[in-house]
């Protein structure tokens, strides 16, 4: 073997060393990423903005791809939590779901009923009645007669709220004699038994207003015999 020979010998063992070192560096570095990024795993975000209280579907969500250990613990990675559950708060596009952004809807008692009223947004709800909130529902009559006296009455006590729709302009025209006197009301959906069902349906129908008084978290509200009825005559 002549030394031009050798000479080519050993350029090609070189450049064999070069790739086989070259191979390592990269399988290296891939490894390395692998360690610092970890598996990918799916996650949601929001196609579009969703309203407080909103019943919640798959296909207002998004599928991605991102890796787990930069996924919130809390993230939601299986849409089946969907089911049954309502926004808790305001949720904006692009958000990734998360289990705290979400609440179960209260459900119904067997001898409960479901009932929704329109509640004026300026003095009955005021964004702190969600879905759950125990609430006092109050009802005022005008005078009847020439010797009535105009009434307030709480009508339901510790009525449970199940639902709260969207924000309404009511339109002129309607025949409720309530939803005449709001510009803008909330649907409220109640959770009631059958004669508590009635006494609300007939404050729609026949009181001046109907309001809504929301009850501190774990308390209730425990009415003594004529507690329930004032009169500006008898408040002494």
């Amino acid at each position: 073997m002549n030394s031009r020979q050798r000479r080519g010998v050993i350029i090609l063992l070189l450049s064999v060393l070069c790739a086989v070192g070259a191979f390592v560096g990269v399988l290296s570095v891939i490894s390395d990423v692998n360690s610092k990024v970890g598996p990918e795993v799916a996650a949601y975000e929001l196609k579009a903005d969703v309203a407080p209280y909103t019943p919640l579907r798959a296909d207002q969500f998004r599928k991605t791809e991102m890796p787990k250990r930069w996924l919130s613990p809390n993230a939601v990675t299986d849409l089946s939590a969907l089911n049954g559950k309502v926004a808790v708060t305001r949720l904006e596009k692009g958000s990734l779901l998360q289990d705290d952004m979400i609440v179960k809807r209260p459900e119904l008692a067997p001898d409960e009923q479901e009932i929704a009223i329109m509640i004026d947004a300026a003095t009955g709800v005021a964004g702190k009645i969600t879905p759950g909130s125990l609430v006092n529902i109050f009802a005022t009559f005008a005078a009847e007669g020439q010797n009535g006296k105009a009434q307030s009455r709480i009508i339901v006590p510790n009525a449970k709220v199940i639902d709260v729709g969207k924000l309404t302009a009511l339109q002129p025209g309607n025949d409720n004699r309530t939803a005449n006197a709001m510009q803008e009301a909330v649907p409220i959906t109640f959770a009631l038994k059958t004669k508590d069902a009635q006494r609300v349906a007939y404050a729609e129908s026949f009181a001046e207003h109907v309001r809504l008084a929301l009850l501190a978290d774990g308390s209730t509200t425990t009415l003594r015999p004529g507690e329930s009825t004032y009169t500006l005559e008898g408040d002494k």
